[in-house]
């Protein structure tokens, strides 16, 4: 009797690892098609399947699953953004092909070009902050003028916050503008640069299976004008109306993008005239994410995402409810990290869920600007947000990570 496997575009640092044991606790066995599989550590450590073939070829990808299927029963397909959020297209064109459970290949290309997102949301009648879409410098500098500084450059394609600055300033403005423009940032396709207001207020992250808001968390970020993220707290404090609110825009996103199945994540800001949508992500939010929601509602968002792409009944029941934080560990220089001390007194604190290194010690940091600059996180749980806090704080205390400067060049 064939296996049955679950077929997984891509891979993911974080995301990737927790598929890998949900699938393997639903008796699936998973198969990862990258076009570069050893970029994923996890991979050869636990010793996976992983084929080599271009993802950002469709027909290459069909040939792929059809081959495998002479030796497996597919039962699902799925995939992560990562730096590309042309996967989730991908994998809903995979599914039609093979007549699997999977999301809607148009609405996920609505959602991974962030300007045609903007327009679709706009011609809604969602909130969103003013915008422009630039093709050069001239542009940018103009719709700067319009739009009024302080404001958000963005590449229209990609995630992470990468090549997105706050530019406060005129100098700002035109520095960022010659970053995007001057060959430094990889473009996947002909330069299109987001001008939007700056939308300022609480950062909110909302969870969402199927039509079902799972959960909001308050997400906190280090010092502009990048946007790295410090701190994430699951369920965030809001009022009753407030929450009414959020998930009224929610839905509407949902609608207007043609979404509702499966994962989806929204990042909103709560400003003078209420909540204002920053974007809509067709997926599961990345780790630790999925790892909050568990430990704050007893819902574990990958087990029943694999179990909606196999076909099978999910169950999104919340089975408790307490505070979830992680703390990103960021460095505050380049270098070299030396080394990471305390990691076990840290995770010995009472409430701690995980104490967790990205990287490995002598591994060179050069800091990015977006999440490529978190070099871990300590994650804690309690019934208490102010407990919950303090046990977060308590274990980062306690680690002991040294950056060792790069040796300056002689003059």
């Amino acid at each position: 009797m064939a296996r049955t496997a679950l077929i997984l575009v891509e891979g993911h640092r974080g995301n990737g690892p927790l598929h890998v044991q949900a699938a393997q606790r639903l008796g699936l066995h998973p198969i990862t098609l990258a076009a570069n599989p050893a970029q994923y550590d996890y991979l050869a450590e636990k010793g996976l399947e992983a084929i080599r073939v271009d993802t950002d070829n469709l027909e290459a990808l069909i040939r792929e699953c059809s081959q495998l299927r002479a030796t497996y029963d597919i039962a699902g397909i799925t995939g992560f953004a990562g730096d590309d959020e042309s996967v989730p297209a991908t994998v809903g064109k995979l599914c039609r092909y093979f007549d699997l459970p999977g999301p809607n290949p148009a609405s996920m290309e609505r959602c991974c070009d962030k300007f045609v997102q903007r327009q679709v949301l706009a011609e809604a009648d969602v909130p969103i902050p003013g915008y422009r879409v630039a093709a050069n410098a001239t542009e940018v500098e103009s719709f700067a003028a319009e739009i009024g500084l302080p404001v958000i450059l963005k590449p229209a394609l990609g995630s992470g916050s990468i090549g997105v600055r706050l530019c406060r300033n005129v100098k700002e403005l035109a520095e960022h503008t010659t970053y995007l423009l001057g060959g430094k940032h990889i473009w996947r396709s002909s330069p299109r640069i987001l001008v939007e207001e700056f939308a300022q207020g609480p950062h909110y992250t909302i969870d969402i299976m199927g039509n079902e808001i799972i959960g909001i968390g308050l997400l906190d970020f280090c010092r502009p004008p990048h946007f790295v993220y410090r701190e994430c707290t699951y369920p965030a404090v809001v009022t009753d109306d407030e929450r009414d609110r959020i998930a009224d825009v929610s839905q509407s996103c949902l609608r207007a993008l043609g979404l509702g199945w499966g994962p989806t994540n929204i990042e909103l800001r709560w400003t003078k005239r209420g909540p204002v949508i920053i974007e809509v992500n067709p997926r599961l939010p990345g780790s630790p994410g999925p790892e909050l929601v568990q430990l704050a509602y007893g819902v574990d968002l990958v087990t029943e995402h694999i179990k909606l792409v196999i076909g099978a009944e999910w169950n999104l029941h919340r089975r408790h409810l307490q505070t979830a934080t992680a703390r990103f560990l960021v460095p505050d220089r380049d270098g070299t990290l030396s080394r990471t001390d305390g990691n076990s007194l840290a995770a010995a604190v009472p409430g701690v869920a995980e104490v967790k290194f990205y990287i490995e010690p002598k591994t060179q940091i050069i800091r990015k600007g977006d999440y490529r600059d978190c070099i871990g996180h300590v994650i804690a749980a309690s019934p208490c947000p102010a407990e919950t806090e303090a046990m977060v704080q308590r274990a980062v205390d306690l680690i002991d990570s040294s950056i060792t400067p790069f040796p300056k060049l002689s003059e």
